[in-house]
């Protein structure tokens, strides 16, 4: 949990480290801000995208709001089908 009075920076770590299907990790501010510089205008634009930053923008100025960030971002690379354990195969059912 983050302290109060606690102040986040781009060295800051997010809540909980993200694994990539490409093999990256994301787990401090400064890598996800890179993420989002590398996005194209067309991702950028999706309303996944655009909640993720927003939220990471006002977890740095609120640092009370970095688990619903880390979250947000989690979910936008979800939903583009970024995330490692996306690309798993479904583990078999044992009776």
């Amino acid at each position: 949990m983050t302290d109060a009075g606690a102040k986040l920076d781009r060295d800051s770590a997010l809540t909980f480290p993200i694994a990539l299907s490409d093999g990256r990790m994301v787990a401090s501010i400064d890598e996800a801000a890179n993420l989002f510089h590398a996005l194209s205008e067309t991702q950028r634009s999706s309303n996944h995208w655009r909640i993720a930053i927003r939220m990471l923008d006002n977890a740095i100025r609120e640092p009370s709001y970095l688990k619903t960030a880390t979250l947000s971002l989690q979910t936008a690379l979800a939903m583009d089908g970024r995330l490692d354990h996306l690309n798993e195969a479904p583990a078999a059912v044992t009776e």
